[in-house]
């Protein structure tokens, strides 16, 4: 037996569910959710570090920098999840934020054997994505200690990126490596060693505040509005007429006008209503706020 795994937070069993084989579906449930909630209050007092961590991100967006998150397994998924939210969701182009996952894209659906134990796998993929100075990685592991990882860490280490640790467990050997290592750490899974639950909640979480965050502060959201999306699909479409509607009062005719005028860009069309200007004055005012409303505004 490996002792050092059997001596990680996440390899432990849960006392409150020791008998969680002999409960009804509510029940289970129930217990489930419990510890679920357990989540949360863990990452409340994570914040200021969750913080720095945003605050890097945020620079490296403004000088030209890109994110990167790496994973094996659940936390790979997780990252590559949160990564393709993005461009969807904030207009930012593909390669600004970005998943690496162990074994590559086919580990998104079927495990890759042995991908993840490989150090060298995971500086061969900073190396193949050109990781500079500029950029920032986050390494993301339960454990605290994957090797593929751990090894890209490393490299991007090497390379002047700003490297943040994300695991479930204290003392890792992540801890040793970059700016700083967020330690999320909620106790044992219902089921042991499932952290495909409490564990990969939490990172979710988290990944949700470092993505979300960094693009409100570079001025893709006004008020508390998607105003960069990409209207690529109907319903995205109707979001943003939506979000103009919201941002302006304007009559459906004048969104209507100016979503059209402005070519389905919503901030152009928010600036056009409420500041009485053609789409190209609009554009000017957007570009020399750097991009926020607000300030395009005044």
């Amino acid at each position: 037996m490996n002792d050092i795994l059997a001596n990680l937070m996440t390899e432990q069993p849960n006392d409150k569910t020791t008998d969680i084989d002999s409960l009804s579906s509510a029940e289970i449930m129930q217990l489930i959710n419990n510890e679920d909630r357990l989540v949360a209050e863990c990452i409340q007092g994570l914040i200021p570090q969750i913080a720095r961590a945003a605050d890097y991100i945020v620079y490296a967006f403004r000088t030209g920098g890109r994110l990167f998150y790496v994973g094996a397994g659940t936390s790979g998924r997780i990252g590559i999840l949160d990564a393709s939210e993005c461009p969807p969701t904030y207009g930012t182009p593909p390669s600004m934020v970005q998943g690496l996952i162990a074994g590559g894209f086919r580990a998104v659906k079927d495990p890759v054997e042995g991908a993840e134990d490989s150090l060298e796998l995971g500086a061969q993929d900073i190396d193949e994505c050109a990781v500079t100075d500029k950029d920032v990685v986050v390494g993301i592991a339960a454990s605290g200690r994957t090797p593929y990882v751990l090894g890209a860490m490393k490299r991007a280490g090497e390379l002047g990126a700003v490297v943040i640790g994300l695991c479930n467990n204290t003392g890792t050997p992540m801890a040793g490596v970059g700016k700083l290592t967020i330690e999320a750490v909620v106790g044992p899974e219902v089921v042991m060693g499932s952290t495909r639950m409490k564990s990969g909640s939490a990172q979710k979480m988290i990944l949700n505040m470092l993505t979300t965050t960094a693009m409100i502060r570079i001025g893709k959201v006004y008020r508390n509005l998607m105003v960069d999306l990409n209207p690529s699909n109907e319903k995205l479409v109707y979001r943003a007429k939506r979000i103009i509607e919201l941002a302006t009062h304007a009559s459906e005719e004048q969104i209507e006008a100016a979503f059209t005028l402005a070519e389905g860009h919503v901030k152009t069309a928010i600036i056009m209503i409420l500041s009485d200007v053609d789409a190209g004055e609009a554009r000017r005012r957007l570009a020399k706020a750097d991009g926020f409303v607000r300030e395009a505004l005044q």
